[in-house]
C-alpha cells in the first residue's frame, strides 16, 4: 500500500501531554511519530490528553493527564477509557496503533475491533506475562528492540522499530564543560549509584537530573555533596539538552535492561558519548568505539572511561543522525501500516474472521 493514505487512530498514554514538559521517552517518540505521518500526508487522530500539542487531529478524553491531575485514578483506568475511546471510532480508521508502557491492554479488542489494533509496548515481560499475552496469538506487535522481541517469543512480532529523536531539536556541542551526566529515573535499577561511584573513582565531577524521589531522598541526596556530586533536579526538555550537550560523557550504569533507553540515542545527538553497562538493548543503540563504549561490569568501566571520552563527538554526532533520525521510524512504521491494512482488506474481502480463539 505504498503511497496510499492511511486513516490512522493513534493512541498515547494519558500520564501527560503529547510531547512531554520533561521526561517521557513513550510521549516524545510518540509525538514525532504523529506528527510525521501527518507531514506524510497520513490522516492521523491522535488519543492523547487535551494539553497536547500535534499537527494531527486531537481527541481529548482528559483534558489533563493523571500525573498533573490526582482525581484521575486508577491509571489504568484512565488509559483504558482513552483506549476505548479510538476502538469506538475504529470504523474511522484503517488501523489502531497503541503506545502502551507497561501492559497491552488493547489485547482485549483484538477480535472486537473492525479494524487492527497493532501495539508497540514500552516494556521488558516476564516470561508470565508474555505467557498470558498469549491468549491472542494473533494480535500485531512492534519491537522497540531486538532484546524486546526476543522477550516477545510466541507473540505475533512484525517488526523491530528503534525510537527516533529529533536530531534538530539536539545542538551539538564541540566544547563540553568538565562534567560527566546521569540523565533518569532514581531507581536502584538506573543505577545512579554506580554512576557516582564511577565519577569519584576516576575523580571528575558528577551531574544527576532526575524528578526527586523517595529513593533519591533516602539513598541517593546523602552522597550529593554540591561540589563532586552536583543535583540539578528535574529539568525540562531544554535544560535537558543543554546538560546532554555539555557532558563530556553521559553514564549509563544500568543494572536492569530496559527494552531501548532512549537517553543514549538523544546523548549521541549532542556529540555526547555514552558509557554504560551491557544490559538490555544497550548493544543495538551503542555503537563499540563510535558513539561509545559498553562494558560488562562497574570495573571495566571505570577503567575504560578515558577511552569514551577521547571519542570524537562530531563522529558521535553524525551517527546518531543517521541511526536516530524520525524519518527512518516513520517510514518503518508506514511499511507495517501499509503491510496489516492489506492484509486486513484481503481478510475482509475472503469473509474470513480476523482471529480466532486459541
Amino acid at each position: 500500500m505504498s503511497g496510499i493514505r492511511l486513516r490512522i487512530g493513534l493512541v498515547a498514554p494519558v500520564a501527560t501531554s503529547i510531547p512531554p514538559p520533561r521526561s517521557g521517552s513513550i510521549e516524545s517518540m510518540t509525538g514525532l511519530l504523529v506528527d510525521g505521518l501527518v507531514r506524510r500526508g497520513h490522516d492521523v487522530t491522535l488519543f492523547a490528553t487535551g494539553s497536547s500539542v500535534t499537527c494531527a487531529r486531537l481527541h481529548a478524553t482528559f483534558a489533563r493527564g493523571y500525573l498533573d491531575d490526582e482525581s484521575l485514578w486508577p491509571w489504568e483506568l484512565c488509559e483504558l477509557f482513552n483506549l476505548a475511546a479510538a476502538v469506538e471510532r475504529a470504523s474511522a480508521f484503517d488501523l489502531i496503533h497503541c503506545q502502551a508502557e507497561y501492559y497491552p491492554m488493547a489485547l482485549a479488542y483484538a477480535r472486537v475491533s473492525p479494524v487492527p489494533i497493532l501495539q508497540t509496548l514500552h516494556h521488558s515481560p516476564s516470561p508470565p506475562e508474555v505467557a498470558l499475552w498469549s491468549r491472542y496469538p494473533e494480535a500485531p506487535f512492534v519491537a522497540v528492540s531486538e532484546d524486546q522481541r526476543r522477550r516477545l517469543d510466541g507473540l505475533n512480532v512484525v517488526a523491530t522499530i528503534h525510537h527516533a529523536v529529533d536530531t534538530e531539536a539536539f545542538e551539538f556541542q564541540p566544547a563540553p564543560d568538565d562534567y560527566l551526566l546521569f540523565l533518569g529515573r532514581f531507581t536502584e535499577g538506573k543505577g545512579v549509584l554506580q554512576a557516582i561511584e564511577a565519577a569519584r573513582r576516576i575523580r571528575r565531577r558528577l551531574v544527576l537530573a532526575a524528578a526527586e524521589n523517595e529513593y533519591y531522598r533516602d539513598v541517593v541526596a546523602p552522597l550529593v555533596d554540591g561540589r563532586d556530586v552536583v543535583y540539578a533536579g528535574e529539568v525540562d526538555r531544554t535544560a535537558a539538552v543543554r546538560l546532554l550537550g555539555r557532558a563530556r560523557a553521559l553514564l549509563y550504569p544500568v543494572q536492569a535492561g530496559e527494552p531501548f533507553g532512549l537517553v543514549l540515542a538523544e546523548a549521541a545527538a549532542c556529540g555526547t558519548p555514552v558509557a554504560a553497562l551491557d544490559r538490555g538493548a544497550v548493544r543495538e543503540i551503542v555503537e563499540e568505539g563510535t558513539t561509545g563504549c559498553v562494558f560488562d561490569s562497574l570495573d571495566a568501566l571505570v577503567a575504560g572511561l578515558p577511552r569514551v571520552l577521547a571519542l570524537d563527538r562530531r563522529q558521535v554526532r553524525a551517527r546518531a543522525v543517521e541511526r536516530f533520525g524520525v524519518d527512518r521510524m516513520v517510514d518503518a512504521y508506514v511499511d507495517v501500516y501499509g503491510r496489516l491494512a492489506a492484509a486486513d482488506a484481503r481478510t475482509l474481502n475472503t469473509n474470513q474472521p480476523r482471529g480466532s480463539a486459541p
